[in-house]
């Protein structure tokens, strides 16, 4: 009997539900085993409301959540889907580690108003919408701060064979796993070790790329180019079960996507780290917050305490 599968989308852009499109002929695969009974971003949905803001959910072996949590709506929806689901998975880096929206962590949800509804060149005004608009959270929250998580599939978005993988595992009523090895684990990129870089360059232009048709043969890693990479400190795996990493095999620096190696370690303190240990100095970096651009949920990031006017 095929396992019944709910989806919902948080504070999120829809990049991990286009990643299941994105499983190809492995979709059909999937529908084998799988019956989609709730999805609104790819189906409509007419199911009937209760008290509540939230569409009255059915119930489902499993739901899929991308999004992270950043209005009472969006906890409410989260909510909602572990009540009427037996396992959640996470889907994407915005599910699991707050993703790009929790850099709005950085700032008093007073100081995003100001700037999304008093913009340069735009009439003042005296008030911000709150009729019937959910209500900001004090922070922008990864799923598992609210509610218990059974599957994390970081990523951004995660790659269609981990998400295939995940379900199937599932049906099987078999355990899942991904990788537990950093992006440079699995790097084909050549290092000559230690100290060959002291400053770090601004990307104003493209690394080296000496790749030939054998590509066992690398290319000289980004790090000692000069260019910040976020390999040493970023979660393996974003190639799939068979690639090496995206990014990195588009001559782009890994930018931390899949979330730390650990899940509960700190993206920024260790590439800091990991910098200052192989000698390159650490002020040479015009700023360091983006080194949690895609994990500041878990109160990594936070805005700075206001300055008292005297």
């Amino acid at each position: 009997m095929p396992i019944k599968l709910a989806g919902e989308s948080l504070n999120a852009c829809s990049g991990c539900e286009i990643s299941i499109l994105d499983m190809g002929e492995r979709l059909l695969k999937l529908l084998e085993f799988v019956s989609i009974i709730h999805f609104p971003l790819l189906m409509d949905s007419k199911q009937g409301k209760n008290n509540s803001r939230i569409v009255k959910l059915p119930k489902a072996d499993v739901g899929l959540i991308s999004g992270s949590i950043k209005t009472d709506e969006h906890l409410e929806l989260a909510l909602a889907m572990r009540d009427s689901c037996d396992f959640i998975v996470a889907l994407g880096t915005c599910a699991t580690h707050g993703g790009i929206p929790a850099l709005a962590n950085s700032f008093h949800n007073e100081d995003l108003l100001e700037y999304c509804f008093n913009t340069e060149g735009t009439d003042k005004t005296d008030g911000f919408p709150s009729h019937i608009v959910p209500e900001l959270l004090d922070a922008c929250y990864a799923l598992d701060e609210h509610i218990n998580v059974d599957i994390f599939l970081p990523g951004c978005p995660p790659h269609p064979d981990h998400i295939f993988r995940a379900l199937q595992s599932i049906d099987k009523n078999e355990s899942f796993s991904q990788s537990k090895k950093s992006v440079c684990d699995n790097c084909p990129a050549t290092r000559d070790g230690k100290g060959q870089v002291k400053t770090l360059k601004r990307a104003l232009e493209l690394p080296r790329w000496h790749a030939g048709d054998d590509k066992k043969e690398g290319f000289k890693c980004f790090l000692e180019q000069g260019f910040l990479c976020m390999g040493p400190v970023t979660r393996g795996g974003c190639g799939g079960d068979k690639e090496h990493a995206r990014c990195i095999m588009t001559q782009i620096p890994c930018r931390g996507c899949y979330g730390p190696v650990k899940k509960e370690s700190n993206q920024r303190l260790s590439m800091l780290n990991a910098l200052a240990s192989n000698g390159i100095d650490i002020s040479s970096l015009p700023e360091t917050l983006s080194m949690l651009r895609f994990s500041g949920g878990h109160g990594l990031l936070r805005p700075l305490p206001r300055i008292k006017e005297s």
